[in-house]
């Protein structure tokens, strides 16, 4: 994650795969599920599920990256998950899970 938004935009995995976020930006970063605000294009993510259990278990990182920081997630559902920066929603990409 960068001022420019997501690079690459676009990827695709495999299934089971993780994908990796890294915040290269002096400007805090989320990257979660679409739709903003309530992230719920995957599967079971919601962002009402932060904070709690389930948490570990949806496509959110559930706060802003500092510089530096990242958040990782496993895929696990075949499909095509576009995602987007919950702080600057312009911003955002796709993964394509296969």
């Amino acid at each position: 994650m960068t001022s420019a938004g997501f690079n690459p935009r676009t990827i695709s995995i495999q299934r089971g795969e993780i994908v990796t976020f890294i915040n290269k930006d002096s400007t805090a970063r989320w990257p979660a599920s679409n739709v903003h605000p309530t992230h719920t294009t995957y599967p079971d993510s919601d962002r009402k599920k932060c904070g709690t259990a389930d948490e570990s278990t949806i496509f959110d990182a559930c706060k802003g990256l500092a510089e530096g920081d990242q958040y990782s997630f496993t895929f696990t559902r075949v499909g095509t998950w576009p995602y987007h920066d919950h702080l600057n929603p312009s911003k955002g990409g796709v993964i394509v899970v296969k």
